[in-house]
């Protein structure tokens, strides 16, 4: 049995908002990315993981059990960052982790205060007036005072600049490290790309795509871009048997797609020509999810 299990999930809020038929499952140790626009459903998954809304069908377990059912236990194995950051009517950002500190029973601090130093927060700014940024930081802070076994954050790097951004996920990587299971929600494709396994893109609350990492990483098609020395060359080349996908004549440039079984029969084709240079472009998570978007839109 899968550590975590989405199966066939419905949450509908009318107006084709909310989640339909939605399955997935996470192995225990897994880093997860969901992946979609604003009003993709992201939120509200996240919700049905943590047991604050009850689907309208399909079930949701964690660890074997029912997330609405259970969700008192369940939450005891989570940590969890929401999209939306309230704090409790408390004065100090150090109060606030004080009193998460007390409510999971943890007397040691230091990791909390390291992570505190990495992030830049000053845990002395008075709540109320901390900007987004800062609310962020505190919340992540707080987020690992426990040692759960279940990471599940929603759009967690909101608000960070781009330096506590490669912080948080070289935190998130430590964790990964240690054995932990992550859910992860954004928007941003190069963040998840960096360091999840497994990627799920919603799209208007429906899975379309989802797919391992090392699968984009080691993609079975190679797209190559060709500068030919002569025109001439450059002309004769697009007559040949290959895909073409970008074409920049001033430059007798273009950008060809082959299949790995195809690589030997493409520089056979090129050792007929002569070539100024040659160079593999790899395919970034954005650029395949671009193409899903693009495949989804055409049904």
């Amino acid at each position: 049995m899968s550590y975590i299990t989405i199966d066939r999930i419905v949450k509908d809020y009318g107006n084709n908002r909310g989640l339909f038929d939605v399955s997935f499952k996470v192995e225990k140790g897994q880093t997860i990315g969901i992946v979609g626009i604003n009003g993709a459903g992201k939120t509200t998954l996240l919700r049905l993981l943590m047991g604050f809304i009850h689907q309208d069908q399909g079930s949701c377990m964690i660890n074997g059990m029912d997330c609405w059912r259970n969700s008192e236990e369940i939450k005891k194995l989570i940590a969890y960052i929401p999209g939306e950051i309230n704090f409790p009517a408390l004065r100090y950002g150090d109060d606030f982790i004080k009193v998460q500190a007390q409510f999971w029973h943890e007397k040691d601090l230091t990791p909390t205060k390291d992570l505190t130093r990495r992030l830049q927060l000053d845990t002395t700014a008075i709540l109320k007036r901390m900007s987004k940024g800062m609310k962020q930081k505190t919340a992540i802070a707080t987020a690992f005072i426990p040692n759960n076994d279940i990471l599940i954050f929603d759009e967690p790097t909101t608000g960070l600049d781009p330096l506590m951004r490669n912080v948080f996920l070289d935190v998130i990587k430590r964790e990964k490290e240690k054995g932990r299971t992550i859910i992860m929600s954004s928007h941003m494709f190069e963040e998840v790309e960096d360091c999840c396994d497994k990627i799920i893109l919603l799209k208007d609350g429906r899975i379309l795509s989802e797919i391992n990492i090392e699968d984009i990483r080691h993609n079975k098609e190679k797209k190559y871009k060709i500068e030919f020395n002569k025109a001439e060359d450059y002309e004769n080349f697009k007559k040949e048997k290959i895909t073409i996908r970008g074409e920049k004549p001033k430059y007798n440039q273009l950008s060809v797609v082959v299949h790995d079984e195809q690589i030997n029969t493409l520089f056979s084709i090129l050792s007929n020509y002569e070539i100024k240079y040659i160079t593999e472009i790899k395919t970034t998570l954005e650029e395949y999810f671009l193409e899903e978007y693009k495949k989804g839109e055409q049904k």
